[in-house]
């Protein structure tokens, strides 16, 4: 039992971090040492959008963040159903410079 508690890491979850941000697009840039995803709010018929948080991982980090993210929507459409798409994606500018994804 000494060895699982010396193995536990304490995470600290502030009130204002917990409330969280809203954001309905995220923006993915990386290079050869990292990832940095956008996450940002577009309000529709407001042409300026707001980057509400950044963050910035390692590339080992963004596959454990994928694999991580695919278990979760496995396990969430086993409880409430496959989660629809629109047929077409959103037209958004993508011209940041360098690789970029959209989620």
């Amino acid at each position: 039992m000494a060895e699982d508690q010396q193995n536990q890491i304490q995470i600290e979850l502030s009130e204002e971090i917990a409330e969280g941000q809203y954001a309905n697009l995220a923006m993915i840039a990386h290079s050869s040492s990292e990832f940095v995803i956008d996450f940002i709010r577009l309000m529709p018929g407001v042409p300026k959008a707001k980057v509400k948080s950044r963050v910035v991982i390692t590339p080992e980090h963004a596959k454990r963040l994928l694999a991580a993210l695919a278990d979760n929507i496995k396990k969430y459409e086993e409880s409430f159903g496959d989660i629809k798409q629109a047929q077409e994606a959103p037209s958004f500018p993508m011209n940041f410079g360098g690789t970029m994804g959209e989620a």
